[in-house]
């Protein structure tokens, strides 16, 4: 199909939807489930908060689904977490810059989106609503030229991509082919000197089981205030701890960079929760981090990331997006500068490797021997799955 063609398609109609019960949202989750369990976060300072994640609300949002469809009734789809609010922003504010555009004309629409909620958006639901959206329209572009969307990023580097585990049971993951693991954090400065000192022995039972040719890591989860991350690092580097992930909130690039001058040989790794070139400038030339990670439905989509992923090329920094799924690995495929990709273990006690958004996804690849080949199907190579409920938002 030619270019010309393809212009003569345009977006007839975009269409928001929530979903509950995992998915995009792998936080929405049942009470025990590991991801909702004992983990330190920016709340645990506040003991009623301290034991379930559930218990502060990481799991109310659920998960949106945006599709948009073309004049000839082709149909491309993304997601994200956000939930109600998301869906309202996409139908109501965003679905004009969408709507008549061609299906190739992606650049132009994300700019727009973005510029028209800089007033109230560059960060959270907005952001999680401009991804939805993006990665609606590159299914799409994938889907009318009958190419993988890792095919129009510029095609694959490598063959297969390698996988590293993230959740409580790295025992499980090295067993299943995984390069590596990364533990949640349990405890943070509230649960004080007691604490730090089961993170250490935590950590240290598990590299003495699983060897030093398994990568580790901890993931702190904005958890932290300097000192601790300082006493904690140091007291983790006897063990080979790889990287200490996200220690502090986003804004705090300044405790990054003092940070990174304690850490060698261990990596300094975050940009979950980052959003825009500017912040990730700064995370990269303040933070001084050595692995930026950001979500890719959560971050904007694809169109941000190739800027994104760009600087960091240019800072010799690696890009190991979080846990984006299929999103994740059509991109991560196309860049020299993502060695490996995350895989979310979502299943309630990390034992069994599964779909990571499932039930929402119909043919999502699923690590085999810690590694995944991806098909050739067009667009991201997924569908919805349509026995579970949508909710049309208007």
């Amino acid at each position: 199909m030619g270019d010309g063609e393809v212009e003569t398609f345009r977006i007839k109609d975009v269409r928001a939807y929530v979903v509950k019960g995992g998915g995009a949202d792998y936080h929405d989750q049942s009470t025990n489930h590991w991801i909702l369990g004992y983990i330190a976060t920016p709340i645990s300072i506040y003991p009623e908060y301290r034991a379930s994640r559930a218990s502060w609300g990481l799991n109310v949002l659920g998960s949106l689904v945006v599709e948009v469809e073309d004049s000839r009734g082709e149909v491309g789809f993304g997601v994200s977490t956000g939930g109600y609010p998301a869906a309202w922003i996409v139908e109501n504010h965003l679905k004009r810059f969408v709507v008549g555009k061609y299906v190739g004309e992606i650049e132009k629409t994300w700019d727009q989106m973005f510029k028209a909620t800089i007033f109230y958006g560059r960060r959270g639901l907005v952001m999680n609503a401009i991804s939805a959206v993006d990665l609606a329209l590159w299914d799409l572009a994938g889907k009318v030229r009958g190419l993988p969307v890792y095919d129009l990023l510029g095609g694959p580097v490598r063959d297969e991509i390698v996988f590293y585990a993230t959740g409580p049971r790295p025992d499980i993951a090295k067993r299943k082919g995984f390069i590596g693991g990364k533990l949640p954090l349990k405890h943070g400065p509230a649960d004080g000197i007691e604490g730090l000192r089961e993170n250490v022995k935590i950590f240290k039972e598990w590299r003495e089981q699983l060897g030093d040719d398994f990568l580790l890591m901890y993931d702190c989860w904005m958890s932290l205030d300097l000192p601790y991350a300082m006493r904690l690092v140091n007291e983790l580097k006897p063990y080979g701890l790889y990287w200490i992930e996200e220690p502090f909130i986003p804004d705090d690039y300044w405790s990054y960079g003092a940070l990174a001058q304690i850490l060698p040989p261990t990596l300094l790794a975050s940009g979950e929760h980052e959003s825009t070139l500017h912040g990730f400038r700064m995370l990269l030339e303040v933070g001084k981090v050595n692995v930026i990670q950001p979500d890719i439905t959560w971050v904007g989509g694809i169109t941000p990331m190739i800027k994104i992923s760009a600087l960091a090329e240019a800072y010799g920094t690696y890009v190991i997006p979080h846990g984006s799924s299929v999103y994740g690995y059509h991109f991560i495929i196309t860049r020299v500068n993502s060695p490996f990709a995350e895989y979310l273990v979502v299943s309630p006690d990390a034992t069994e490797i599964i779909p990571q958004f499932s039930p929402l996804l119909l043919n999502e690849p699923v690590p085999e021997n810690g590694r995944i080949r991806l098909s050739r199907r067009p667009g991201f190579g997924v569908e919805l799955n349509r026995k579970i409920e949508l909710v049309r938002i208007k």
